[in-house]
C-alpha cells in the first residue's frame, strides 16, 4: 500500500532494488511451508511494474525486469576496496584456514560440501571457520571455528581467511532461486585477495575470471579437485588472490557503481545525467 500510494498517487518516481530473486515462491530449509505460506511473492511483480528503474544484482534478474516490461540496470553490490583490502600475512608457517561467512538462511548451501571438507580433513591439516550460521557446527575430522556475525569484526574475519567457499546448491529454495544470487560474496573474498571456490550459479557466475581469480565447482569431485589445489599450492593461493583484488579494483569500486546508481536515479526522475548539476 505504501509504494502504491507513492507512485500512483502521489506520483513520486520510485527505483526499486533487486539482489535476489524475491519474485520466486519458495520454501525455505530454515522455517519451512508455514513461512511460505505468509510472504507476499507476487508484491516483487507489482513493484517491478510502479518502478520506474529497477536495478538489478545480475543478469539473470535483469531479464526477469526486462520480461516485465520495465527498465532494468546492472548494478552489483559492492565494497569499499579502501576498507576490505588484503591484510598482512605471517610469515612463520600457520594452519590453513578455509572460510564461510554467511547467514542461516544460506548455510545449508555449505552443508553441501561437509563431506568434502571431512575426506579432505583426513590428509591436509587444516581449520574450517564458520560465520553466521546460527549454529554450532560439527564436522567429521574437521577442526572448526564458529562465530557470530558482528559489522565491526567482518573485514577481519574475511582477512582471516586463505581459502573461501562459495557453494550454491541450486536445488534448494525451489531451484530456480539460487539463480537470483547477485555473488556479493566473491567480491568480498576477491577484495581482501583470497582465492575461493565457487558454484557457478546466479551472479557468481558472472564475477572474476575462472581459473585465474578462483576456481568453479559444480560437483563433490569438482570442490575436492579445486580445494586440494589451493590447499596444496601456497604460491597458486597468492597468485590467485592477487588476481582477485586487481579485478575488483578494476571493476568493483564504488565509484564505479555510484555513477552506475547515479544514472538510475537520474532516469527515474527523466533527468539526463549531462544536465544535473
Amino acid at each position: 500500500m505504501i509504494e502504491w500510494l507513492i507512485t500512483r498517487m502521489i506520483k513520486v518516481p520510485m527505483v526499486l532494488d533487486l539482489d535476489d530473486a524475491t519474485y520466486l515462491r519458495y520454501e525455505s530449509p530454515t522455517y519451512g511451508a508455514m513461512a511460505g505460506a505468509i510472504k507476499w511473492f507476487s508484491k516483487t511483480d507489482s513493484l517491478i511494474k510502479w518502478a520506474r528503474v529497477v536495478t538489478c544484482g545480475n543478469r539473470a534478474i535483469a531479464e526477469y525486469v526486462t520480461g516485465k516490461h520495465a527498465r532494468a540496470m546492472i548494478v552489483p553490490t559492492v565494497v569499499d576496496t579502501d576498507l576490505f583490502r588484503p591484510a598482512e600475512r605471517p610469515i612463520e608457517q600457520h594452519q590453513l584456514v578455509l572460510g564461510w561467512i554467511g547467514t542461516h538462511s544460506t548455510f545449508p548451501y555449505l552443508e553441501s560440501i561437509f563431506p568434502v571438507l571431512a575426506e579432505l580433513a583426513k590428509r591436509h591439516d587444516f581449520r574450517l571457520k564458520i560465520v553466521g550460521s546460527g549454529k554450532e557446527v560439527r564436522i567429521p575430522n574437521v577442526e572448526v571455528e564458529n562465530l557470530e556475525w558482528k559489522l565491526d569484526r567482518e573485514i577481519a574475519d574475511f582477512q582471516s581467511i586463505d581459502i573461501g567457499l562459495y557453494p550454491i546448491d541450486a536445488a534448494l529454495y525451489s531451484g530456480k532461486w539460487a539463480f537470483g544470487k547477485s555473488g556479493f560474496k566473491a567480491i568480498q573474498y576477491m577484495a581482501v585477495g583470497v582465492p575461493y571456490v565457487a558454484t557457478p550459479v546466479g551472479g557468481s557466475a558472472e564475477i572474476g575470471e575462472a581459473d585465474k581469480t578462483h576456481f568453479f565447482a559444480s560437483s563433490a569431485d569438482d570442490w575436492h579437485d579445486a580445494l586440494e589445489i589451493l590447499i596444496s599450492d601456497g604460491n597458486r593461493r597468492r597468485t590467485m588472490g592477487a588476481a582477485g583484488r586487481k579485478h575488483v579494483v578494476e571493476h568493483y569500486t564504488l565509484s564505479a557503481q555510484a555513477d552506475k546508481l547515479a544514472e538510475a536515479l537520474h532516469l527515474a526522475t527523466n533527468h539526463s545525467p549531462a544536465t544535473r548539476s
